[in-house]
């Protein structure tokens, strides 16, 4: 073979090589999809140390339709609907393909398909909530459901929520986010929230279509005070869904 024809080989010779990659890449991500099988063992750790009160989770996100159908007896609807992981000792997480949801202490990991891990934290309390000022709703936010207070203000017409003798703790946390995904599809508006405490702004939030649920959070003192919330947008149907809790840190994992 001459030197011209040994370089118009090279291409060939290459895709050749990309091909079979490809191909044998395609069967290592068939054959790492964790099977039936797998999730029945991941099921049965959990099942045998599981106490009431613990969180299970999966990671990565999309896993959580299956870890449900093996373990959603064990999640109440206020564990699904939860604002975060913070008030929870202990949490299970299932996961598959090094993906983790939870950061804390690992008590105990078993490793195989899907991966089960235990992981403990010192969790914190609630000691004010606005929602239990305020009937909140169940609402889709991000794809996933929240209790949150909705307010849909009228376009350029912002709208205020005051939640008076709210107790503090040392920490405020709150979440906002656009609810209901057909509005979100129809309507690209971003929404505005305003959070204050004692007539001094705390947070300025701007929640956009696709930033799911929004975390925010600052320091404070014990005590009481008066939160107020102004709830705004530029255009109509703007579904605006928020949470806010006063928190302390609470007492170390049991063991």
């Amino acid at each position: 073979m001459s030197g011209q024809n040994k370089l118009a080989a090279i291409p060939a010779a290459l895709i050749a090589l990309v091909a079979l990659w490809e191909t044998c890449a395609t069967r290592r991500d068939a054959n790492a999809v964790p099977d039936d099988d797998a999730w029945a063992r991941a099921e049965k750790v959990v099942r045998a140390a599981y106490r009431k009160g613990d969180l299970i989770v999966a990671a990565p996100g999309w896993e959580d339709p299956v870890m449900r159908l093996h373990l959603g007896d064990l999640l109440s609807l206020d564990d699904v609907a939860r604002d975060d992981d913070a008030t929870y000792a202990r949490i299970w997480e299932l996961s598959t393909r090094d993906h983790h949801a939870v950061t804390g202490t690992v008590a105990e990991e078993k490793d195989d398909d899907v991966t089960v891990r235990r992981i403990e934290q010192q969790p914190v309390t609630v000691v004010g909530d606005v929602r239990w000022q305020h009937e909140p709703v169940l609402a889709e936010v991000g794809f996933a459901p929240h209790r949150c207070i909705q307010v849909t203000p009228a376009p350029n017409a912002p709208q205020t929520l005051t939640f008076p003798n709210l107790v503090l703790g040392t920490e405020l946390v709150g979440y906002v986010g656009l609810a209901d995904v057909f509005t979100r599809r129809d309507i690209r508006a971003p929404g505005h929230l305003v959070v204050a405490l004692d007539g001094k702004p705390l947070f300025d939030v701007s929640p956009g279509v696709d930033d799911g649920w929004v975390r925010f959070a600052a320091p404070t003192n014990p005590g009481t005070g008066t939160l107020t919330v102004t709830a705004s947008a530029t255009a109509a149907q703007r579904n605006i869904c928020f949470s806010i809790t006063a928190r302390t840190p609470g007492q170390p994992a049991p063991r």
